[in-house]
């Protein structure tokens, strides 16, 4: 009897090493690297509401800041920004992105986006959806796309985020590189 449960107890002891060294099998990365199924460069242009551009504003504040720290931490502004090419504002636009942001730092400049990439012209039709957090003084940023409809349909990806350029309170440009790496 005390050999059929050193066996039993043998065999327990090779199935949980084998479960174990499987389950780190399967959480290695692989070695190749990805490539996008579909990239796209395009640059956000942001005109900021100051209370006289109502024509040409593509962003206004819906909430104040709520005063903690100086970072305008609470404060959720919407935009509707049009989206070119090239880094020329006045360039026409391929789609719009139309969203939202969160100021969600107290210590540091830093926001939460959640916005849609609407494409209607002859090269894409079809929305990218795309969120996470930008902390502002990185050079480059990464938020998570997260689906999208049309030529996009249930797409997953990255964006990739640069400010091409500032005016403080005024006006920013960023370049967004859009890899995706699920199209269908």
């Amino acid at each position: 009897m005390m050999e059929l449960s050193k066996r039993y107890g043998v065999f327990f002891l090779l199935i949980c090493l084998f479960l174990s060294l499987a389950s780190q099998l399967s959480l290695a990365r692989p070695s190749r690297k990805l490539k996008p199924c579909k990239h796209i460069v395009l640059y956000m242009h942001d005109i900021i509401f100051k209370g006289n551009n109502s024509a040409n504003a593509t962003e206004a504040a819906a909430t104040s800041p709520v005063g903690l720290g100086p970072f305008s931490f609470g404060q959720v502004s919407i935009f509707d920004d049009p989206m070119t090419k090239d880094q020329n504002l006045h360039s026409p636009p391929v789609a719009r992105a139309q969203g939202f942001y969160f100021y969600d730092m107290k210590t540091a400049p830093s926001a939460w986006f959640a916005y849609t990439l609407v494409f209607n012209s002859t090269e894409y039709k079809g929305t990218i959806n795309v969120m996470g957090s930008d902390f502002i003084p990185a050079k480059t940023r990464y938020l998570s796309v997260v689906g999208g409809t049309g030529d996009f349909f249930m797409t997953r990806g990255i964006v990739e985020l640069q400010t091409g350029g500032f005016v403080l309170y005024e006006y920013f440009r960023l370049k967004m590189d859009v890899k995706l790496y699920e199209c269908y």
